[in-house]
């Protein structure tokens, strides 16, 4: 009845990571280590938290949790995210064969002591990377594991921070690029350095926070404009834009990012990231209430103007609400006379 199971890794930051394996039975189940970077006396104690959550029925199948929790390391209290997964190719193996377990891991990365999952959705894909590895290298697991578990921070966490770090002062151009949806393509990068820049732009989108069919009106009227594609090349050491946008907006947030780049906490950018998303859509959201107070009363149709020009994205959000109001004929007129206003 015993599952094997495994611990893992570190970043740059000497940030702690590992993973342990379990069965989800209360009266017969043991955690195998697979491999740490811990101390000795923090591994036994971070395997003593997860067996409590494997107990509790906690752990759910390729969903990552992230908790508080205290270990004897320097640090004491730190952040804990933790995923349970199985191999499906011995899942596979197991179904055929009744008596045979198919191996059950929990993986662990500590880092920080920050309690929010700030980084939650990243590290659930990664996860996902390293089972396939897994089902790939079913003979040497641990020549596999151990290298992809100890660059989970470099590879996870810093791609924000990496690029706030390359674009500086440039990465206005970036967030606007993200806001309108406006499509990118990056010349002479390395793969590193591409990914990054791809998956800053997807964090820094209002993807999932807008409606989905607006998003797609979005991007098709955006790759429609002819030359609006941003074109970043990274030839030299700094990144040359082409074609890029900007508004206040963007270079307001862009000063935010650029003074926290001093503390250099992956963390803190994020957070900025996700304040600058929340700060776009209160604007959608007042500007459409604004709209909507504008289709009866010529009064809120000023106010909807003197907010566009204040709000210091107002050629973004036109377009957004413009996608959103396209079958609706009374709004549709307001958002014509904005544009109107907007131009002269």
């Amino acid at each position: 009845g015993s599952r094997s199971a495994q611990q893992g890794a570190v970043g740059g930051d000497g940030s702690a990571g590992g993973a342990v394996a379990h069965t989800p039975s209360t009266e017969d189940f043991s955690l195998s280590l697979l491999d740490t970077n811990l101390p000795a006396e923090a591994e036994t104690e971070l395997r003593s938290f997860i067996a409590k959550r494997l107990t509790k029925g906690a752990l759910f199948e390729g969903m990552g949790n992230v908790a508080s929790v205290g270990l004897s390391i320097p640090e004491g209290k730190v952040g804990c995210y933790y995923c349970r997964f199985q191999q499906e190719s011995l899942l596979e193996m197991a179904t055929l064969e009744s008596d045979i377990n198919a191996p059950e891991y929990v993986v662990c990365f500590l880092g920080g002591s920050e309690k929010e999952d700030t980084f939650r959705l990243e590290l659930d894909k990664y996860i996902q990377n390293l089972k396939i590895n897994l089902d790939l290298e079913q003979k040497n697991l641990e020549a596999c594991v151990s290298p992809y578990l100890r660059s989970w921070f470099e590879d996870a966490i810093c791609p924000i921070q990496r690029v706030v770090q390359l674009f500086q002062d440039k990465l206005a151009s970036l967030l606007h690029a993200a806001l309108s949806y406006t499509p990118v393509e990056v010349k002479n990068a390395d793969e590193r350095t591409e990914k990054d820049i791809s998956r800053f732009l997807a964090a820094a989108s209002l993807q999932g926070l807008v409606q989905e069919g607006t998003m797609t009106s979005l991007c098709i009227a955006m790759t429609e404009e002819q030359h609006k594609s941003m074109v970043i090349d990274c030839t030299g050491p700094q990144p040359q834009l082409h074609n890029a946008g900007n508004n206040r907006f963007c270079e307001d947030w862009m000063q935010a990012f650029v003074n926290g780049a001093e503390g250099g906490n992956p963390f803190l950018f994020r957070h900025i990231l996700e304040n600058f998303k929340l700060k776009a859509i209160q604007d959608i959201n007042n500007l459409k209430r604004f709209i909507r107070q504008a289709e009866m009363n010529h009064y809120a149709l000023f106010k909807c103007y003197l907010f566009l020009k204040n709000c210091g994205s107002g050629d973004i959000l036109l377009k957004i609400v413009k996608v959103e109001h396209a079958e609706m004929p009374e709004a549709r007129n307001v958002v014509t006379v904005l544009e109107d206003f907007m131009r002269e």
